[in-house]
């Protein structure tokens, strides 16, 4: 079934039509003036029209942000109760998502009903459970849309009639290609400007040895940003979605909340490129380098390496990173390579890159990529088996920007098709191997990959043979022996070289306490899970 919006409701000013001003007269012919929709912002609105209202609020959000952040924070879950004087009052379904619109999308609302409604609304939020009631809420918009095309009627369009269609009726596989375009819409990298995302914070970044580093880095900077701080210059790498935009995200907002008197600037080199051409073209370059050289206090430029072959950008970025170096100002940069190994790249901007801290961000292990499953399944609201969290983790190993996307596919399946996930469900719907047969890990196994890594003879971990590294290999082997096959300290202590539970347990918390601050035993324990 599909049904024809009517924009009219709205955009119409002739007193011919005029739904919003029910006591007007019909044989008033008086020319009027040209207005917005409101014309007594204290007139009570009937039901029908508020509903109406109300899917032009959503209309306008739908286009403002993420399919994501739509489907989850107003989709079915957000009304408009009633407008008065200069107020508009919303509910929602739950406080969670109160307190989410509250914190991050009041803006965006309110530029949505000025939109629509041509006035300035405060905005309050409120939570209804009242299923029934929101229910048939939203069998009232379907049925407003029935009876609001009737009372339109029949004419020839105007340009300002513009209609959609709602389709009540998709096809199964219709059902699949729409989940499945949420998931391409989420791993699909995003070239335009940035904004910051208030939902990209900290709080919310799954830390695990392989990014141990570049998150207290990445705190320390947010804490105190330029030359107050440790580190004026920070660069980040690392291979694509492994959460370098986070970060970037992370400390604007960071920053913004502790240093609001600081002017932030965060851009794609793609953006910071357009920026300077479009300057060129429209002969204002002074406007640009204003911009840059004086206003700003924190640049951040995401995939610095996209500056490559581009002679004149990376000349000006070099005077940029300069002036803004000699002030003492922030300046962090991410990419897909370490500076020394971008091609294309002019050696005196190569050299200034790699001035401050070069960090190196990994791939999350087996661990941390099924603590991100959990915490995006939670933000989501998706219930999964732990199984399910483990089969989809030990598959997709690379990017988390696929780990995050196969999830958001699911839930999208799972409200669209008004089922429960399966294990069997989840390995079809998102391509995922068969690892029954996969390699079976023992003690003798792991111990045996800490030795080839380490270069160490297993006869030598297992002994009791005190060096340094050797005494560092047996506490790998230790720790890794509790962490993926979770043995008991007693059967780990027995085999490597008959030790007591204690020795174990001095392991174990020793290798924890070093991986907080030890990049290369990060490494280390990345590599041979990796060959595991």
């Amino acid at each position: 079934m599909s049904e024809q919006f009517p924009f009219e409701h709205f955009l119409s000013n002739e007193t011919s039509f005029n739904p919003l001003n029910l006591n007007s007269k019909n044989n008033d012919l008086k020319p009027q003036k040209e207005t917005n929709i409101v014309q007594n912002p204290n007139e009570n609105f009937s039901q029908d029209e508020l509903i109406a209202i109300n899917k032009e609020v959503l209309n306008y959000l739908k286009d403002s942000v993420t399919i994501q952040k739509y489907s989850t924070y107003f989709e079915n879950t957000f009304y408009l109760q009633k407008l008065e004087d200069t107020h508009a009052h919303f509910s929602v379904t739950t406080e969670f998502i109160k307190n989410v619109i509250n914190n991050s999308y009041l803006p965006f609302i309110s530029e949505a009903i000025q939109n629509t409604l041509g006035q300035v609304f405060q905005i309050s939020i409120e939570v209804v459970t009242n299923t029934e009631s929101l229910s048939s809420n939203k069998d009232s918009i379907l049925n407003s849309l029935k009876r609001q095309r009737a009372i339109a009627g029949p004419g020839a369009k105007s340009a300002k009639e513009v209609k959609f269609s709602l389709d009540l009726n998709q096809t199964q596989d219709e059902k699949i290609k729409s989940a499945e375009s949420k998931y391409m819409d989420h791993v699909r990298p995003n070239t335009n400007s940035i904004l910051f995302d208030p939902t990209k914070t900290f709080d919310n970044f799954i830390v695990g040895p392989e990014n141990n580093m570049a998150n207290a880095t990445a705190h320390s900077v947010a804490k105190r940003p330029g030359k107050s701080g440790k580190y004026p210059s920070l660069y980040l790498h690392s291979s694509p979605g492994l959460g370098k935009t986070h970060l970037l995200h992370a400390v604007a907002n960071e920053i913004q909340a502790n240093h609001p008197q600081l002017v932030i600037c965060l851009i794609t080199a793609r953006e910071f490129l357009k920026e300077m051409i479009n300057s060129i073209k429209e002969k204002n370059i002074d406007e640009f380098q204003k911009k840059y050289l004086e206003k700003i206090d924190v640049l951040m430029i995401d995939d610095i390496h996209e500056l490559k072959n581009k002679e004149g950008t990376q000349n000006e970025f070099f005077h940029i990173f300069n002036e803004l170096h000699n002030k003492g100002k922030q300046l962090i940069f991410t990419s897909d390579k370490p500076p020394k190994d971008i091609d294309g790249i002019e050696e005196r901007v190569r050299s200034r890159l790699g001035w401050g801290l070069v960090v190196d961000i990994g791939s999350p292990n087996l661990e941390t990529r099924i603590a991100i499953l959990k915490r995006k399944a939670f933000e989501l609201d998706l219930f999964l088996q732990d199984e399910v969290y483990t089969l989809i983790a030990s598959n997709i190993t690379a990017n988390i920007r696929e780990l995050e996307g196969s999830l958001i596919k699911l839930q999208a399946y799972a409200d669209l098709m008004n089922v429960d996930l399966e294990i069997e469900q989840v390995r079809d719907l998102l391509g995922l191997e068969n690892r029954e047969d996969a390699k079976i890990i023992t003690l003798d196994t792991l111990a045996r990959a800490v030795s080839q890594h380490f270069k160490i003879p297993l006869a030598d971990i297992k002994s009791k043979a005190r060096g340094q590294h050797i005494t560092t290999a047996r506490h790998v082997g230790m720790y890794l022996s509790r962490k993926i096959l979770n043995t008991t300290q007693k059967e780990i202590g027995q085999f490597y070289g008959g030790r007591d539970h204690t020795s174990v347990i001095h392991a174990v918390n020793k290798v924890t306490g070093q991986l907080r601050t030890d990049l290369n035993l990060s490494r280390d324990l990345f590599a041979i899970e990796n060959n595991l």
